[in-house]
């Protein structure tokens, strides 16, 4: 892609992230290029490149459309996720060095002093997620991590949903999840980890009717 659509690449996959644009939406080309100020072949080589990643379909002879949310493909993410994540933290745990130690503390760090101003707050949402890239940021196998991100970013949109229900108070699993991995302790790392992702799962079900 060009510098352009790769800008239009990125304001759009936030866009999706976000929920700004809705599960299910048409979009337009000629309408999201007149929004964003661009030409057309910017927006539909950005849509070209979501649809590969699959946070967008491609509707034959008929445009784009966001991807829908399910609860099933949730599931199927989740049950992805617990399990090559856990892989990653115990690869994480027996490889860190004390930079590793010192990247998650600062991490976990700055997320627990990062206040939450809304379920959806961006400035928090990108300290949790360089909090749980610092918890795996050891892992020796690179394609893991790559892998990792993918599912973290198509997850996302699900954990829009989730967020929006109150009482979740998650502060004290990322305290239990990062205290656990410095200790070195493989087994409640990634048991403390895994229930933090089927709890998010919970309040999904709950925001889906599951």
């Amino acid at each position: 892609m060009n510098t352009l659509a790769t800008q239009m690449h990125q304001r759009l996959r936030e866009a999706l992230l976000a929920g700004r644009l809705a599960p299910g939406a048409r979009l337009k080309v000629q309408a999201l290029a007149a929004e964003y100020g661009v030409g057309a072949t910017p927006v539909r080589e950005a849509l070209s490149t979501l649809s590969a990643e699959g946070l967008v379909v491609r509707l034959e002879q008929r445009g784009f459309r966001a991807a829908q949310v399910s609860l099933e493909e949730f599931e199927e993410l989740l049950r992805t996720r617990v399990w090559t994540e856990g892989l990653a933290l115990r690869e994480a745990i027996r490889a860190g060095d004390l930079a590793w130690e010192e990247q998650l503390v600062v991490a976990h760090h700055r997320l627990a002093r990062t206040p939450r101003l809304d379920p959806l707050d961006r400035v928090w949402e990108a300290q949790h997620v360089l909090f749980h890239q610092s918890l795996v940021a050891a892992c020796p196998s690179r394609p893991l991590l790559e892998f990792l991100g993918q599912l973290r970013d198509r997850a996302g949109r699900y954990r829009a949903i989730s967020r929006a229900y109150p009482g979740r108070h998650v502060s004290a699993e990322h305290e239990a999840i990062a205290n656990a991995t410095l200790a070195r302790d493989e087994g409640r790392a990634v048991a403390l980890l895994e229930d933090h992702y089927r709890r998010t799962g919970d309040y999904l079900r709950n925001a889906l009717g599951g």
